[in-house]
C-alpha cells in the first residue's frame, strides 16, 4: 500500500491507523480529496465538493489528538452525505432545481453523528428529483454514471453515494431508504449496506418547513454504504446515536444479545410470478452455501405473504404522496419526473381517505405475521431483484419500464413498511452480454437485529470477496 493508495483502505483499516497515529487524519483527506478529483468527472457522483472544508477539519482533528484528546472510533475516516439531508450552511436541494437555494440552518443528526465520531465529510452527492427514482438523475445536477459501466443504472435514489463509494470516494457514503433507496445502489453498483428498521437512526431536516407524512415518518430511514460488512460494524454504532430533535428514535445499543446456535435462516427464491434470472438464482445458491459453511441452519420455506404486504404498503405510500406532494411535484418537478409519478401511481393505485387509515392499521397486522415467523427464523435470505440490475432510464419507459424497476422488487419496500432491518451484499459478478454486473441478495433480520443482517451478509462476503477489487481492475485499464 502506498501513501497514494490509502484511498482504498476500508474504514475499518483505516481508523486502525487514524487511531494509532501512522496516518494523520489530513493524509487520508488529502489521498481522498484526491481520489474524488480523479474519479468523480466521469461518474457524477459528487455534486458538491468540499475538499476546502475537508482539509481545514482534518488539520482540526489532528491538532486535538495532538493536544490529547480522544481520537473518535471514526477519526479521519472520509465521508460523502446525500444533498436531501441537511448539512449545515449547505444546500438540500434533494435534486430539485426550485430548491437549490435551501440552505440548511444545522446539521441534520446523521452528519452530526458522524462528525462527532471523527468522520470527515468531503463531498455531497446526487439524488433524483425528490429522492423518488431508482434511479439517479435531475435538472439541477444531471445524471450519476455506474463506475461498472454506462450499461447499468447507478440506482437510486442514493445512487451518488453508491457510485461513489464504490468507486474509492470516500470509505463510507450517507443515505437514505424509503423503499429501497440504500439496497437499489448497493444492488446496482456492488456495494454492502444495511437498511436500519423503524426508529433506529434518528432523523430529521432542521430546514423542513413541515413534518412529513406518517408513512414517510416511519418508511424512510437513514443509513450507510460501504464497500465491507465490516465497515457497517465498525460506523453504524456511531450513527444510531440518540438526537432529542427525534422524538420516536429508539436509542439501543448495536450489538443484541446472543442467540443460541445454530441460527435459523429462512431461504425462498419466491419472486410471485416475475422471472427468476439464472445469475440470480447462482447468486442465491452461493449466499446459501455461505451461511451453510460458516454456521447457519438455511432452510427454504417462505417466510409471510411479502407480495401483498409490499405491494400494499407502497400503495399506501403512494396514497400519502398523492395527497401531500402531488402539488409540489407537479410545481417544482421536471416534466420527466411528473410522468415517473403518473405511471407510479398505475402501477401502484393510491389508497386514500377511509382506505389508507385502514391499511394503516392493517400494517400492524403483517408487521405480527413477520414478527411471529421471525420467532423462529431470525433471518430470511431472498433475492432482491429477481433480475440483473436495469439500464439506465429504465423507469421513464411507460408502464413495461416501472413495472421492471419497482413493481417487481416487493422485498425491498416490503420491510420499510414493515419496519424491519435488510441487509444487501453481492453474492455474484455476473458477465452478461452488456458487461460485468454484480448481483446482490436481500437479508432480512429480526426487529432492531441489524447487527445478525450485517454478521450474515459478511459471512456471505468472505465467501465471494468484496466487489470493488475487480471493479477497481477494471477502471484502471
Amino acid at each position: 500500500m502506498t501513501q497514494t493508495d490509502i484511498w482504498r483502505l476500508n474504514a475499518t483499516d483505516l481508523t486502525a491507523l487514524t487511531r494509532s497515529g501512522e496516518l494523520s487524519a489530513l493524509e487520508v483527506t488529502q489521498n481522498a480529496v484526491a481520489r474524488m478529483h480523479q474519479a468523480n468527472p466521469d461518474l457524477n457522483a459528487v455534486v458538491e465538493d468540499l475538499s476546502a472544508e475537508a482539509l481545514e477539519r482534518a488539520r482540526e482533528l489532528d491538532a486535538a489528538v495532538a493536544g490529547g484528546a480522544p481520537a473518535g472510533p471514526l477519526h479521519g475516516v472520509p465521508v460523502t452525505i446525500k444533498i436531501n439531508v441537511d448539512q449545515k450552511g449547505h444546500a438540500t436541494s434533494n435534486g430539485v432545481v426550485a430548491l437549490k437555494d435551501v440552505i440548511a440552518p444545522d446539521d441534520a443528526p446523521v452528519v452530526r453523528n458522524l462528525q462527532n465520531a471523527g468522520a470527515i465529510v468531503i463531498g455531497r452527492t446526487n439524488t433524483p428529483e425528490f429522492s423518488f427514482r431508482a434511479d439517479t438523475d435531475n435538472p439541477l445536477h444531471g445524471r450519476t454514471h455506474n463506475p461498472w459501466g454506462r450499461h447499468i443504472s447507478p440506482g437510486g435514489s442514493s445512487g451518488g453515494a453508491g457510485a461513489g463509494v464504490m468507486a474509492g470516494i470516500g470509505a463510507l457514503a450517507h443515505g437514505n431508504d424509503i423503499g429501497g433507496s440504500l439496497r437499489f445502489p448497493a444492488a446496482a453498483n456492488g456495494a454492502v449496506t444495511v437498511k436500519p428498521g423503524l426508529g433506529r437512526v434518528p432523523a430529521w431536516n432542521p430546514s423542513q418547513q413541515a413534518e412529513r407524512g406518517i408513512l414517510a415518518q416511519s418508511m424512510s430511514v437513514q443509513g450507510l454504504i460501504t464497500r465491507s460488512a465490516a465497515d457497517l460494524h465498525l460506523s453504524m454504532p456511531s450513527l444510531i446515536a440518540a438526537d432529542t430533535r427525534d422524538p420516536f428514535h429508539v436509542s439501543m445499543p448495536w450489538r443484541g444479545e446472543a442467540l443460541d446456535d445454530p441460527i435459523k435462516v429462512a431461504f425462498t427464491k419466491n419472486t410471485f410470478g416475475y422471472a427468476l434470472h439464472p445469475e440470480v438464482d447462482k447468486a442465491l445458491d452461493t449466499a446459501r452455501d455461505a451461511l451453510v459453511d460458516a454456521g447457519y441452519l438455511v432452510e427454504e420455506i417462505d417466510p409471510p405473504d411479502v407480495f401483498e404486504c409490499g405491494r400494499s404498503g407502497y400503495r399506501a405510500l403512494m396514497g400519502e404522496v398523492l395527497t401531500l406532494m402531488q402539488n409540489d411535484i407537479k410545481a417544482a418537478g421536471s416534466e420527466t419526473i411528473r410522468e415517473i409519478f403518473d405511471v407510479y401511481f398505475q402501477e401502484f393505485p393510491p389508497i386514500v381517505e377511509t382506505d389508507l387509515i385502514r391499511m394503516l392499521a392493517k400494517r400492524s397486522h403483517y408487521a405480527r405475521e413477520w414478527s411471529l415467523f421471525m420467532e423462529d427464523y431470525a433471518l430470511v435470505l431472498s433475492p432482491f431483484l429477481p433480475q440483473p440490475f436495469f439500464k439506465p432510464d429504465r423507469d421513464t419507459e411507460g408502464a413495461e419500464g416501472v413495472h421492471e424497476v419497482l413493481g417487481c422488487t416487493v422485498y425491498s419496500y416490503a420491510m420499510n413498511f414493515l419496519g424491519l432491518p435488510a441487509a444487501c451484499v453481492p453474492a455474484r459478478l455476473a458477465d452478461l452480454s452488456s458487461g460485468p454486473q454484480p448481483i446482490n441478495v436481500q437479508i432480512a433480520a429480526r426487529r432492531w437485529r441489524e447487527d445478525m443482517a450485517v454478521d450474515a451478509a459478511a459471512a456471505i462476503e468472505a465467501r465471494v470477496g468484496q466487489m470493488c477489487l475487480p471493479l477497481w481492475e477494471k477502471m484502471d485499464t
